[in-house]
């Protein structure tokens, strides 16, 4: 027995050990290749007039879609800002989603909206749509609102695919404001297809625009949040977009374009049967189904990201928020990864099977259980006999310090490409967050991900209130 024992601890100490270096090694790994890949891509983009596209008649045709469940304090804002994107060939289509505060008359009243007979064909099935909403003034011609039941974000976005006949749609969450140029840098992936290899995604980088300055949908000057949650989901979201989903794209194996903005192709997304309703994750869930149905037709692909910060949202600031969000990014993390198992490790479906599916379910769900197990077997060994507590010291210490170095990395991948904070004092209260970070923010979201867990393995879903302060508000 205490052979069997001594063994155990041999092997699971070794697993945790090796576990914990392949994290380290290719998280190094991804970021060199990402660095590499915004080189390149800013060297290239550096030459190209975004202008020419924006005159063109043959600029393609796009569909902005936007579902609104409560959005009251930000529509009126954000339509705003939806509709002075510049780009030649567009609409905006806004799904009201069952709200029951006052959005549906915030939009009605400032846009000037009157029921019209549309044509709806329902190609994907959805709840039931209650109007269709056009504007009376010329200016708003762009815009369509649709008043529908509510049947979540999903079947929100099915519904606008029912309606547009636009040959991309971006998805879009209601409450961001885009940059004035994203179409026309979201659409340049679709325009450089080479041969048969045919672009069906594109997604570009989300930024947070807690404590920005903004106006009629548009941002008048950066600023870093003042709350230290949102700043550390500063931090979060650059290494996530820049070090992360950059290498992905270049290695042509991403999974997931966030919900919050990305493009894709309107005919292979229809085809596909549109955003599942049966997952929270629904933004991941589409990408592979895609991926799915052009790999089983044998047909050539990309699914591309561009480094761009082209679309900024609002973040939690509140620990509740935060959790509730967290959780939701868990659960449909892992109803995604169970629903496309048959992924696992399946050469047929290339390096989606072979490297990203894996990577995503041992190292995306199964960190922070790993990570869980190994400190509560630290305590076990701490409280039962005497553990090495200068090796464990010097581990720790070194866990902090590439922790800490990593999100300093991501601060300068930033400050050296697009350079938005351009207040002197901004780095250093982005190098203050990545020090506190591993202390309070990473514990956090360990626990929110382990409450994802549970609450999956014990049915309970729901969407979660995501409430927010708006872009007007104070601090």
């Amino acid at each position: 027995m205490y052979r069997f024992l001594e063994l155990f601890k041999y092997f699971f100490e070794s697993g945790i050990f090796w576990y914990t270096v392949f994290v380290f090694v290719f998280n190094i790994l991804l970021a060199i290749l990402s660095a590499r890949t915004m080189v390149t891509y800013m060297r290239k983009n550096s030459f190209v007039d975004y202008s020419v596209l924006l005159q063109s008649p043959l600029a393609p045709s796009v569909a902005l879609i936007a579902p609104a469940f409560n959005e009251g304090m930000t529509i009126v804002d954000n339509i705003h800002s939806l509709m002075s994107i510049h780009y030649n060939n567009f609409d905006v289509i806004i799904v009201n989603d069952g709200s029951k505060d006052d959005t549906l008359e915030k939009v009605i009243n400032e846009f000037d909206l009157e029921k019209v007979n549309y044509l709806y064909n329902e190609a994907i099935p959805t709840a039931p749509v209650r109007g269709i909403y056009k504007s009376k003034n010329k200016a708003y011609a762009k815009l369509i609102f649709i008043d529908k039941a509510n049947g979540g974000k999903s079947d929100s976005i099915n519904a606008a695919l029912n309606i547009t006949t636009k040959k991309y749609f971006v998805a879009i969450d209601v409450d961001c404001v885009i940059e004035d140029d994203a179409l026309l840098k979201m659409v340049k992936p679709f325009l450089e297809e080479h041969g048969a290899e045919k672009v069906i995604a594109t997604g570009g980088v989300i930024r947070v625009a807690n404590s920005c300055k903004i106006e009629n949908g548009r941002i008048l000057e950066v600023n870093v949040p003042r709350n230290l949650i949102a700043r550390t989901q500063v931090l979060e979201y650059t290494r996530s977009f820049l070090m992360g989903r950059m290498a992905w794209s270049r290695l042509n194996g991403l999974l997931i374009i966030s919900g919050a903005f990305g493009m894709f192709d309107r005919e292979i997304a229809v085809k596909c049967g549109g955003y599942s309703t049966r997952t929270v994750g629904e933004d991941m869930e589409l990408v592979i189904r895609m991926r799915r149905y052009m790999r089983d037709l044998n047909q050539k692909f990309r699914i591309v990201y561009i480094p761009d910060p082209l679309c900024w949202t609002e973040v939690p600031e509140k620990i509740k928020v935060l959790g509730r969000q967290r959780n939701r990014w868990t659960r449909g993390n892992i109803g995604t990864l169970l629903m496309h198992r048959k992924l696992f490790f399946n050469p047929k479906y290339g390096l989606m099977g072979t490297l990203s599916y894996p990577y995503w379910l041992f190292f995306e769900w199964m960190t922070p259980i790993i990570e869980t197990v190994g400190i509560f077997y630290f305590l076990m060994i701490a409280l039962l006999s005497s553990p090495n507590w200068f090796f464990f010291i010097l581990l720790l210490g070194f866990v902090y310090f590439f922790a800490v170095s990593f999100s300093v990395w991501s601060i300068l991948f930033e400050e050296f490409s697009y350079h938005r904070y351009n207040k002197k004092s901004d780095m250093m209260k982005m190098i203050f967050a990545a020090a506190l970070e591993p202390l309070y923010y990473h514990p956090l979201t360990v626990y929110f991900s382990l409450r994802g867990n549970y609450h999956f393995l014990i049915g309970k879903g729901g969407w979660g209130n995501m409430e927010r302060r708006g872009f007007h508000a104070p601090g």
